[in-house]
């Protein structure tokens, strides 16, 4: 067994191990173990030991050269997803949105610098990934991202902004840190958000926040739409306002639900 480094109380086994999970997507669906070694830049030997483990655990699946996961790891997130009330509350206000727009909706919280869907309806598919629940983008090239970031605390958005790394994603993503900043706050002045072909060729939404009873921003919810279907600013015109109503909907129903102070984190 790999020694554990818990230096400040870091264990780096844990860390692996759960490396070694996520490398597994939609398109490494199957790896073998160099594949997996690469994939988290590991020794094969590193590799070999974590992925046996998780073999032994019931979490993955071997033919003898391939791996891949297996349905038990949903048992991971099923503990977050049982205890928390805001996928279930804000789906039917979702299909609602959908229903009237006739446009893609989600609905995303924060976790580090990404942002994770955990409510979604689709209606086509406008990205050249596939979005489901549990899919992670970069939070600063999403309208969702954005909304989130603008309403960290000052010293959180500080952070992050001097450490992020901004990739340009799509043909318009924004540039500098700077230029980054001063968007957020205009967000947060606002209180929405419009991200244009940031984070994808062709990819336009607008987003809104969804307020939790204390009035802190606990998840973001937005609207997508093709570019050729969506200029601008029918998106600010037409697609806002009911944006808008959906999202404080979603808050107003989140804060009447029973232990609702921590459904959203």
């Amino acid at each position: 067994m790999e020694p554990a480094s818990e230096s400040g109380g870091y264990v780096q086994s844990l860390a692996r191990g759960l490396a070694v999970i996520r490398a597994f997507d939609e398109t490494r669906p199957e790896m073998t173990l160099s594949d997996v070694a690469r994939a988290t830049d590991l020794s094969r030997a590193a590799a070999r030991r974590f992925l046996h483990t998780l073999v032994q655990l019931g979490y993955v699946w071997t033919d003898g050269r391939l791996f891949a996961l297996t349905p038990r790891v949903l048992e991971l997130g099923f503990a977050y997803l049982s205890s928390v009330s805001l996928p279930e509350i804000a789906q039917p206000h979702l299909e609602r949105l959908v229903s009237r727009v006739h446009e893609s909706a989600s609905v995303s919280v924060l976790d580090g610098d990404d942002i994770v869907y955990i409510a979604r309806v689709p209606t086509s598919r406008i990205m050249t990934v596939s979005i489901n629940i549990g899919t992670r983008f970069p939070a600063y090239a999403t309208s969702m991202g954005r909304v989130l970031l603008a309403n960290l605390p000052a010293e959180r958005l500080d952070d992050f902004l001097a450490r992020v790394r901004l990739d340009p994603l799509g043909p318009h993503t924004v540039g500098s840190a700077e230029e980054l900043r001063a968007e957020l706050a205009r967000i947060r002045e606002q209180g929405w958000a419009l991200v244009d072909q940031e984070l994808e060729a062709g990819l336009r939404s607008i987003a809104a926040p969804i307020r939790d009873r204390a009035d802190r921003v606990v998840a973001a919810a937005n609207i997508s739409s093709h570019a050729s279907r969506t200029t601008a600013e029918q998106a600010r015109e037409n697609l806002l306002p009911t944006l808008l109503e959906t999202t404080g909907a979603i808050g107003a129903d989140l804060r009447s639900a029973p232990g609702s102070a921590a459904t959203a984190r």
